[in-house]
């Protein structure tokens, strides 16, 4: 999966405490090697290793959030073959 700016992701109850208690977090770059973010509601911001977000989505304690943008953009291109 490519981690890309703009991407949110949803943080499972086990690691909150370790994001100050926030429920997702958005990356705001990728430079290959480490990937800064923002916690919502404005509860901070931070960086880690690009490998170590890799190793939160496979033990599934960061979860890929959709954008509802994309299910739209889906929904839209959906009804004009129909």
């Amino acid at each position: 999966m490519s981690i890309e700016k703009g991407m949110k992701y949803q943080i499972s109850q086990t690691i909150k405490g370790n994001f100050n208690s926030a429920e997702s977090l958005t990356v705001t770059t990728n430079n290959g090697i480490t990937v800064q973010f923002t916690l919502e509601d404005g509860k901070g911001h931070g960086s880690m290793p690009l490998d170590h977000l890799n190793y939160l989505l496979k033990r599934s304690n960061l979860t890929p959030i959709t954008s509802n943008k994309r299910v739209l953009l889906n929904t839209d291109h959906e009804e004009k073959i129909g």
